[in-house]
């Protein structure tokens, strides 16, 4: 039986804690490490953590940050960047990470995602989805943290991954990305009924009634969100938080 799930959203820039807004300009936050700490204390349930320069830069996971991040995350958590091979994938699980998270990579060669779902279990593998909307209507995916332009709406390039054997989707609205105006729900829904996979929605909370919308009006399975957990306020003054177990259990009956 699949719950639904309210999911912290760490963006690294190398061993840094950022925080993005549309994919653009992303600023200090802190030290990852303290904020997994945090994390632990708020009895968050899992993380992802995406380095949005791996891809961009052509590097590797950076290991051995992965491992000092398990070693203190209390709970279990999903990593991304530079993730473009079973080798990296298999290095991550020995590091302690439980799920990947692929984006760019698989774009280019989607046929690692069947690579990876072979070797490891669908369950294993997240397929990340970022896209902007098109002037003239409809969405299109983006790569290589929004850099990249490609020939996918999401609807079907998330058909193709369900079909590869990604696990789940991970689907990240760039234009609602650190706004604090709320998930593109008209999105999360699109593709949410395009597949039979678990949706992460993500780009835009800035309150629990977002998430709220995103879970019961898109459809989603989960609501990722960075700047929510990060910030208070769009003051954007740094404040590390989580809401209690009331509050979730509130929500997501």
């Amino acid at each position: 039986m699949l719950f639904k799930r309210i999911i912290p959203v760490l963006l690294l820039r190398r061993r840094s804690l950022v925080k993005s807004v549309k994919f653009r300009n992303p600023t200090y936050v802190g030290d990852p490490i303290n904020t997994v700490r945090i994390f632990n204390e708020r009895e968050v349930d899992e993380l992802i953590i995406v380095d949005i320069n791996a891809s961009p830069e052509h590097e590797d996971p950076n290991y051995d940050l992965i491992e000092e991040i398990a070693a203190e995350a209390f709970m279990p958590f999903a990593y991304g960047g530079g993730v473009s091979s079973v080798e990296h994938a298999r290095e991550l699980f020995r590091r302690g990470a439980e799920k990947v998270v692929v984006n760019t990579a698989a774009c280019r060669d989607p046929e690692l995602v069947s690579r990876l779902a072979s070797a490891f279990g669908s369950q294993s593998v997240v397929a990340s989805i970022d896209c902007k909307r098109k002037w003239q209507g409809g969405w299109r995916v983006l790569t290589c943290h929004g850099r990249e332009k490609t020939a996918w709406e999401p609807e079907a390039w998330a058909v193709e991954l369900e079909k590869r054997g990604a696990g789940e989707i991970m689907l990240t609205s760039i234009d609602q990305d650190g706004t604090f105006k709320g998930y593109d729900v008209e999105l999360t829904r699109t593709v949410v009924n395009a597949v039979d996979l678990p949706v992460i929605a993500c780009g835009g909370a800035g309150n629990l009634e977002h998430v709220n919308q995103a879970l019961n009006d898109g459809g989603a399975m989960a609501a990722g969100a960075g700047s929510l957990f990060v910030f208070q306020g769009s003051n954007r003054s740094v404040l590390v938080n989580y809401p209690g177990r009331g509050k979730l259990d509130a929500l997501l009956k």
